[in-house]
């Protein structure tokens, strides 16, 4: 077998991946960027239903250009990841904001060190490049990836990766709008593959371009797919969370009770003695699911991971 640390760029298949959605200002720069670093690399644009001339752009500068009808990007990757015969992929968005010329390091890091994913973690070049409230969000939902799945990563909101073959053909795509990243970073961390972060610079979009990420709509379905996969993969501290909550209401409200019938031997509010042991009945059922479903978690993983290991690693 090769060596492949030895491995050149021209021995491999590359696909370089771009979703595209009215990016006509900014996709012809990008795909001739990618062109000029990865010549030997197919570019695919695809398409979601734009407005403008991004198509005919994009097929003008050599691009392969596909297109998928349901909105979002998370329909567009799965359509990418379905589609798409490859070596490595490299995705990126189509909006000039990352830096192409850091592509052969990532392909070259992913097959040298045997890596499944490359992240390009965002380091900003211009105090315009994160609109109001990026910053924000961005740190307090990679915390709240962090606390339940691991701290590998500190952006897992970027645009900007690099894939093996098994990654992308193992990895079954739920979501389907700007939430994609999360579920890779979370399907990474789940089926605890090799990945690693490579810092790159990050700047504003071109003039006259608009991001199509809405700050509080997108960032509030991304929390709650957070908050999903927290009870898809770690049902048994979901639901033990929520048990202990219940259990703690249930005695606050009890206790004055429990206090009162040791003192005097009655029952005087006798609605709240049935709400509380209603609760703690709902805690002790919350805690029986939990013990459940985490058994059914832990089975649906290891067919994950079976299914992962299907596929050659990138070395081989």
């Amino acid at each position: 077998m090769t060596n492949p640390k030895t491995v050149a760029l021209s021995e491999l298949k590359l696909a370089v991946i771009l979703p595209c959605y009215n990016e006509e200002g900014a996709i012809e720069k990008t795909i001739d960027d990618f062109k000029k670093f990865l010549p030997d690399a197919k570019i695919y644009v695809y398409d979601n239903n734009s407005s403008d001339d991004s198509v005919r752009v994009a097929r003008a500068h050599g691009a392969i250009v596909r297109t998928e009808m349901e909105q979002g990007k998370g329909n567009v990757v799965r359509r990418m990841f379905a589609d798409i015969e490859a070596d490595a992929y490299i995705l990126c968005d189509a909006d000039d904001t990352y830096p192409a010329d850091r592509a052969p390091e990532m392909v070259t890091t992913l097959f040298a060190d045997n890596y499944d994913m490359i992240v390009g973690a965002r380091q900003e070049q211009e105090e315009k490049a994160y609109r109001r409230g990026h910053r924000f969000g961005n740190r307090f939902l990679t915390q709240c990836v962090a606390w339940v799945f691991g701290n590998q990563f500190g952006d897992i909101l970027s645009g900007y990766r690099v894939f093996s073959r098994r990654f992308v053909k193992s990895f079954p795509t739920m979501t389907s709008g700007f939430e994609i990243e999360t579920e890779l970073t979370i399907h990474a961390l789940t089926l605890r593959m090799p990945a690693v972060e490579i810092d790159v610079p990050y700047k504003a979009r071109p003039d006259g371009t608009e991001s199509k990420l809405r700050t509080y709509h997108d960032g509030t379905r991304i929390l709650f797919l957070i908050i999903l996969l927290f009870k898809e993969y770690r049902p048994f501290l979901f639901f033990a969370t929520i048990s202990l909550l219940l259990a703690t209401l249930s005695i606050g409200l009890s206790a004055p009770i429990i206090l009162e019938f040791i003192e005097t031997g009655l029952v005087p509010r006798f609605p709240t003695a049935i709400l509380s042991t209603g609760i703690m009945l709902c805690a002790v059922l919350s805690f029986a699911c939990g013990i459940l479903l985490d058994s059914v978690s832990r089975m649906r993983i290891e067919m994950k991971r079976l299914r992962y290991l299907t596929f050659s690693s990138p070395s081989a």
